[in-house]
């Protein structure tokens, strides 16, 4: 395991291929037949092929921000306690100010903001924020408390709210995907519901001990093979029990093919905690297995986990502009691009897309594209390691 300046390579190359996994789901959704309204996850309209395109994508998320718990924990390895939040308080404002400014933007074209996503930078953001306050926790409190988060969040499913009360309206933040209507034209979509995701970060954080200095090699494999084949074997006893851990119980359809995926088909908004356990578990055991393994295959993906957030923003860019451009060579009206409140609500695009074929040609070429890019950058940054506002980049 190669250790360079408080970074670890086997984190930035899980990191870096959960990005790469990530365009994926995102070419998806601007490229895919009815993408903007059918849901992939659906029994009545997937395919295997659509639903696994969507499921290995749901490692991202959590990995990423599971990780980004890591690397605070890292950075704090060297600075004091005040330092550390300082950080992450700062970057965590930072973050939420990107994702409403220019996020939004990128992901919509819409100058107007009359669609206001809340996603996963809001969700990283925020657990920040929130993870900068309990870093003064002891770290038993601190680990009781994200279990608490993360395991025990299903236990409010069945509170419901409705209606766009300042209440209804903090509910959805925290715990009930769904979307609020300013006006006929604004419309405000809270995506990542927030508890599970600050104890998912806390966890990470929290991790990060196996990685700090000193830590024995051979303690950290021992203790990583057990938590991830540990996180495995609970989610399918417990999704076999069909008792607990998610919003939507599995069941038997007409096919084996649509029983395996209602199996597999856990919730991600909120974040279930099965959805974690058949997530984060990989994610763990590929840790052990990439440790000591350096080859072009884990410097590629290096590349895209050491500058994960220029790549975010720079992708997302690049797919929706690309949409735009597959507009006008087909003779379509390329401000159907124009991603506003008023066109989800008139479902204008119901009948655009392209095959499952085409999305992942089109993932192909944009990771291809971006790969020189990225890799240009994330040089830049080793060398001026000085410049402080690198850190928020």
């Amino acid at each position: 395991m190669k250790q360079i300046a408080n970074r670890i390579e086997s984190i930035d190359i899980l990191r870096g291929v959960v990005m790469v996994i990530m365009a994926v789901d995102h070419v998806r959704d601007y490229f895919h037949y009815g993408s903007f309204f059918i849901d992939p996850t659906a029994l009545e309209t997937t395919t295997p092929a659509v639903f696994f395109t969507r499921f290995i994508t749901h490692y991202c998320a959590p990995v990423f921000v599971f990780l980004a718990g890591t690397s605070a924990f890292l950075y704090g390895s060297k600075k004091s306690k005040k330092q550390l939040f300082k950080f992450l308080l700062s970057r965590g404002v930072w973050l939420i100010v990107l994702e409403i400014v220019v996020n939004n933007l990128i992901w919509t074209f819409d100058l107007s903001y009359s669609l206001q996503i809340f996603g996963v930078i809001w969700a990283i953001g925020f657990s920040m924020v929130c993870l900068a306050f309990l870093i003064y926790l002891p770290k038993k409190v601190l680990f009781g408390l994200g279990i608490l988060l993360v395991a025990g969040h299903n236990l409010l499913d069945g509170l419901v709210m409705e209606g766009q009360s300042v209440l209804s309206i903090l509910w959805y933040a925290f715990h009930q995907q769904e979307s609020v209507l300013v006006n006929p034209n604004h419309l405000i979509l809270l995506y990542y519901p927030l508890l599970p995701w600050i104890g998912i970060m806390a966890l990470g954080y929290l991790f990060g001990t196996f990685y700090q200095k000193g830590f024995d090699p051979n303690t950290r494999k021992k203790w990583l093979l057990r938590l991830g084949f540990g996180l495995l074997v609970f989610f399918f006893v417990v999704r076999g029990i069909n008792g607990y851990g998610d919003l939507v119980p599995w069941s038997y359809q007409d096919t084996t093919a649509k029983t395996i995926i209602s199996f597999f088909n856990v919730t991600k908004y909120p974040p279930s905690l099965l959805f974690f356990c058949i997530t984060l578990g990989p994610a763990l055991l590929f840790l052990v297995a990439i440790e000591r393994v350096k080859n072009k295959l884990t410097d590629f993906f290096l590349v895209f986990g050491r500058v994960p957030l220029f790549y975010y923003f720079l992708h997302v860019l690049v797919i929706h502009s690309l949409a735009m451009g597959a507009m006008v060579l087909s003779g379509d009206d390329w401000q159907e691009m124009v991603l506003t409140g008023e066109r989800f609500q008139n479902a204008s695009l119901i009948n655009y897309g392209y095959s499952l074929a085409v999305v992942y040609l089109v993932w192909v070429g944009v990771v291809l594209l971006l790969y020189p890019i990225s890799k240009r950058y994330m040089r830049y940054k080793a060398n001026n390691r000085d410049k402080w506002w690198l850190s928020y980049l």
